[in-house]
């Protein structure tokens, strides 16, 4: 492939002819920090940040940390400059990065990048998170993945001639980061928001307008037929493969939180349904998780099935199934204390049968409470949406401006 005027192929791709290939230990001092001796409670306090892999990935800029070190502790370790960029080289979270926004210092699984004059720390930061999957593979297959110092410093990345030019492509980067960063505290507000909601519009301590008949306990067998799931014998093909939706526990983390369940991983076959203790559960019914995780909802816009770890309910006539979705989601806790002591979590048909439950004795007043929710539901899932268009925004721009292609300066 020809390249375009004024670019050159080199080990890290294409990149402008002005722009060098080097090394991180090129570029900067790198360093690898230390733990203070932990049986000497003194060396740790409240006054200076000590960094560990999870305090890193989940903000650019590092200003607050799970432990802290005292005077003493700090003076025997090695302070990183404001501006370090660290980097997390042993374990499963290989790849982690951040940037020091105050003097700190880190544990021995993060090597510390320490700032120079002409380089520009926030560029190096996206840089090295962009060669985060090159670092993890140089740690191997061993049983605690590692990186070691001399492999890290050798790590190549493309650097722009100027700072100006790495602290324009900095600058773009950050900007997305922004967004991102505003989006995710909007969508935690608003998750928050419909917490407290639920709380008060599902608990009655709050009545909507209008309404004037009262609420009042039920079981929540008098609101729905209960019922079970099954597992078809995994030895019989003939039950596997059909065209009946079979819903396991995975299917319901995989909504993430979404209140829809219309397709699932696996299928049997109606031989399979009628030779085992699963049951059809019609359409806008509630499928619910009962072993081991307990009370994850979902309501199923299409017909369905579900293993024995489902607790799976078919609304009655008076009862609205988006109400009561809701209604089961805050009773989780409830339906967790359940089950007792037990190693192994399951709460029964027969327990959630004579659960009790409160409610607005009219159906239009249940839906009424359904919709407030549902729209909250609706708005916080475009907000996800545009959070999620927007990361994939930022990882399109981090390989257009990390190799010169959209060149900003």
């Amino acid at each position: 492939m020809e390249l375009k005027p004024g670019y050159k192929q080199t080990e890290v791709g294409v990149i402008p002819k002005v722009w060098d290939v080097k090394s991180l230990g090129e570029i900067a001092p790198i360093v690898t920090g230390s733990t203070p001796p932990t049986y000497d409670l003194a060396n740790y306090g409240d006054e200076f940040l000590f960094v560990s892999p999870l305090d890193l990935g989940s903000t650019k800029y590092i200003s607050r940390t799970e432990k802290m070190l005292s005077k003493k502790g700090f003076s025997i370790s090695r302070p990183f400059p404001t501006g370090t960029v660290l980097f997390v080289c042993i374990g499963s979270t290989i790849g982690k990065c951040g940037i020091a926004s105050e003097i700190l210092t880190s544990n021995q699984q993060i090597n510390a990048i320490l700032p120079t004059a002409g380089v520009s720390s926030d560029y190096i930061y996206y840089a090295v998170s962009a060669a985060a999957a090159k670092v993890k593979s140089l740690a191997g297959e061993q049983a605690v993945p590692i990186v070691n110092k001399t492999q890290f410093s050798e790590t190549v990345i493309p650097l722009p001639a100027t700072k100006a030019e790495q602290e324009a492509i900095a600058e773009a980067l950050s900007d997305a980061d922004a967004l991102i960063e505003s989006l995710e505290q909007l969508i935690t507000k608003k998750r928050q928001i419909k917490q407290g909601t639920m709380q008060e519009l599902l608990n009655c301590k709050k009545r909507l307008p209008g309404f004037s008949r009262g609420w009042e306990v039920k079981r929540l067998g008098k609101l729905a037929d209960i019922r079970n799931g099954g597992t078809p014998s995994t030895t019989q093909q003939k039950f596997w493969d059909g065209d009946v939706l079979w819903c396991t526990p995975t299917d319901i983390t995989a909504l993430k939180g979404r209140k829809y369940l219309n397709e699932t991983s696996r299928k049997i076959t109606q031989q399979g349904l009628k030779c085992s203790s699963a049951e059809m559960i019609p359409a806008n019914s509630i499928v619910m998780t009962s072993r081991a995780t307990i009370g994850e909802c979902a309501i199923n816009t299409v017909a369905v099935s579900t293993n024995q770890g489902f607790k799976n309910f078919v609304p009655f006539e008076t009862v609205d199934s988006e109400f009561l979705y809701y209604l089961l989601l805050t009773k989780k806790q409830a339906f967790v204390s359940l089950c007792g002591g037990s190693t192994f979590l399951e709460i029964g048909k027969t327990q959630l049968a004579g659960f009790e439950v409160l409610l607005p004795t009219v159906k239009t007043e249940q839906i009424a409470i359904a919709t407030i929710l549902s729209n909250m539901d609706t708005e916080i899932e475009a907000l996800e949406a545009k959070l999620s268009k927007t990361r994939q925004i930022k990882h399109g721009m981090m390989q257009e401006l990390l190799t010169g292609r959209i060149r900003l300066v």
